[in-house]
């Protein structure tokens, strides 16, 4: 069971860092220009130099959206992470990790909402570039989205021994 949990939380500060890396690196799209190879995040368009993200009137709501529910699932998967710290240490034997759970899974809910929003609705700002796909952030954004679930199921499941 120790090595269970040991196992839980490693993961747990990985999909932190994952969250944060994702949300901050500016690498969710990736095409290539005359001028180089180009990617975009959620705050920049980048090539050679970082410039603000030129976003239109109508994906601008879009942008915002998915900008602020990236920050909530850093703040829930940080907030989880102390919550399971305190739990392990104050919570009775036999009892299960119902707050730390919950909290992952809104986390997970916010990954989702955001990388959703994203997926629908931002992609189409690279389309007059050559060759735009998903770039790295992207991806770990989803990898943080499934880690996220499979931890909140798992804090739900699990008693203190």
């Amino acid at each position: 069971m120790l090595v269970l949990l040991a196992g839980i939380f490693v993961v747990h500060i990985a999909t932190v860092i994952m969250l944060f890396v994702s949300t901050i690196a500016n690498v969710w799209m990736v095409s290539s220009s005359n001028v180089g190879t180009i990617s975009t995040g959620l705050w920049l368009l980048c090539n050679r130099t970082c410039t603000q993200l030129p976003v239109s009137s109508q994906d601008e709501a879009s942008l915002k959206a998915v900008q602020a529910f990236m920050i909530l699932s850093i703040i829930f998967s940080v907030v989880g992470l102390v919550l399971f710290i305190i739990q392990l240490f104050t919570l009775e034997k036999g009892k299960r990790f119902y707050m730390t759970g919950a909290v992952m899974l809104v986390c997970w809910m916010c990954i989702l909402i955001a990388v959703s929003i994203y997926t629908a609705r931002l992609p189409g700002m690279m389309e007059y570039y050559t060759n735009p796909h998903h770039g790295y952030c992207f991806i770990l954004a989803w990898i943080c989205f499934c880690f996220s679930f499979i931890i909140g199921i798992l804090y739900l499941v699990l008693r203190k021994k």
